[in-house]
């Protein structure tokens, strides 16, 4: 089986959300900041560059540059299969007037 470079990937994903909003490193130091989050950008070229950021960082950056909506690209043999589950609520009794 081969080994997935988990960290490669979420180096790359972080990558492509900033290069596809022309965000550059001193871009995002502002960003960050204006969300209350303080970094530098030796900080964060660190951090990218190695790709070992926790999910925070991931999650901060990304509303710093104003992602709505995140979809990272992976594929189908990466996914950890679950069993799907669909959840209904219990039967819920309304007073009918």
């Amino acid at each position: 089986m081969q080994e997935t470079d988990w960290n490669e990937k979420a180096k790359r994903l972080l990558k492509s959300e900033l290069v596809r909003r022309g965000v550059s490193s001193e871009d995002l130091v502002a960003l960050l900041e204006n969300i209350g989050v303080e970094e530098t950008k030796a900080g964060i070229d660190s951090k990218i560059s190695r790709g070992t950021f926790s999910a925070a960082f991931l999650i901060q950056c990304l509303n710093a540059i104003g992602v709505k909506t995140f979809v990272p690209e992976v594929e189908a043999n990466m996914i950890l299969s679950e069993p799907f589950v669909l959840y209904k609520p219990k039967n819920i009794k309304t007073k009918v007037k």
